[in-house]
């Protein structure tokens, strides 16, 4: 294994880095031909097409990333300025952020110890404790604000229990939004995550499980919404000649160059996933029983992806030590992250209402995701495994 004097950038194992392995050269190089490089064209509307196919929605409407399009799925399902929405409080900032877009309040959930993901016990206790239904809307007492929308994020690959949560969101007259960004190919009781809420929405960033060089997808099984939609992203044109605009509109929309990427990458998802899946059994078979260590839950229902495989370090483990850890894995050429930090600490959301949040910090501490790329060799599997092991040994 390289020592710290050794390793150069090169020799770093990222935590999922793209595979480019199929027709992105041809597709890019196509576009380039044409000319027909910017937003719309005949990849995006290919990419729409085949990722609506692929999740089995009627719709799909490709946006430059997945923050753009949680903002536009917030607004298509009625989210207006002082309106308040219920998030998950263990989630990457982006969903909330685009809350906070919208002019409305994120109320934080806290995370499932069991599942990692939305706790639906304490959704289900805010809504009857602190919420109250007034015709066909909610209001929060605490605040006199309207509920207008759940945002459950499937972290990890995994799922938040939608049946259940659907099942609030009709009891509270709530819309649905889904933050499936880490959901590609992650199916619960048989369904693509991104499908089952009002509105979905995908990521195609960079580190995803595919992607289109950044980018987004809004999915959508209502015709309305996706109209308003597509709308809405392409900067609300009502008359393109004379530029007229009846709304404030985005300029959100995928170029035809990423398309191009999306549209090759997507051809090779299946093998993808077969990887992603491999990887994960390996870890859990690696680190399964080790001493203080919990490996990924299996969660029923759920065909997971494992998208960043992770790990729980035990119990007793600081902050400061798992830090360490990290810092200790890079310098020997592993790159490794911790779980992000609860929104509920983070400087801009301080202030908002907060149900729990204990599990969430519980899993920022103890919290290590593995390199877990569609490109990772054999070899670097085991020398990730080895390194953790050895890490763990010494601390």
């Amino acid at each position: 294994m390289p020592s710290r004097d050794t390793v150069s950038a090169a020799d770093v194992i990222s935590l999922s880095a793209p595979v480019f392995q199929g027709r992105e050269w041809e597709y890019l190089k196509a576009c380039l031909d044409s000319g027909w490089v910017y937003s719309g064209g005949p990849f995006v509307e290919r990419f729409e097409r085949e990722v609506a196919t692929y999740v089995g929605a009627a719709h799909g409407i490709a946006v430059v990333n997945g923050t753009a399009g949680l903002h536009i799925a917030l607004q298509v399902v009625g989210v207006q300025p002082g309106d308040e929405v219920v998030v998950s409080d263990l989630t990457f900032i982006a969903p909330v952020n685009a809350i906070t877009y919208c002019g409305a309040h994120p109320i934080l959930v806290d995370a499932d110890p069991a599942t990692w993901q939305m706790d639906v016990e304490q959704l289900e206790r805010f809504l009857v404790e602190e919420s109250e239904v007034r015709g066909a809307a909610c209001y929060n007492r605490r605040t006199g604000r309207r509920l207008r929308a759940i945002v459950p994020v499937h972290i990890l690959g995994l799922a938040c229990a939608m049946d259940r949560v659907l099942a609030l969101a009709q009891r509270y007259h709530l819309k649905v939004v889904e933050d499936a960004a880490e959901g590609m190919g992650v199916r619960y009781q048989g369904q693509h995550l991104g499908t089952f809420g009002d509105v979905g929405v995908l990521s195609f960033n960079g580190n995803k499980v595919m992607t289109s060089g950044g980018g987004g997808m809004v999915i959508t099984n209502q015709a309305d919404a996706a109209e308003n939609s597509r709308y809405l992203t392409t900067q609300a044109k009502d008359d393109r000649v004379e530029s007229i605009h009846h709304a404030v509109g985005y300029n959100y929309r995928l170029s035809n160059l990423q398309a191009a990427v999306g549209v090759a990458q997507l051809a090779q998802l299946d093998e993808f996933l077969v990887r992603k899946r491999a990887i994960a059994r390996v870890y859990e078979e690696a680190f399964r029983g080790w001493p203080g260590l919990t490996t990924m839950p299996d969660l029923p229902h759920t065909e997971a992806t494992s998208w960043l495989y992770t790990v729980l370090l035990p119990e007793v483990v600081t902050l400061e030590h798992r830090r360490a850890l990290v810092r200790r894995l890079r310098d020997h050429g592993i790159e490794t992250r911790p779980l992000w930090h609860p929104i509920h600490g983070l400087a801009p959301y301080r202030a908002c209402q907060r149900v729990g949040g204990e599990q969430a910090e519980r899993l920022h501490r103890r919290s290590l995701c593995l390199p877990s790329g569609v490109g990772l060799t054999e070899a670097e599997l085991m020398r990730c495994v080895a390194a953790v092991k050895e890490r763990l040994e010494t601390a």
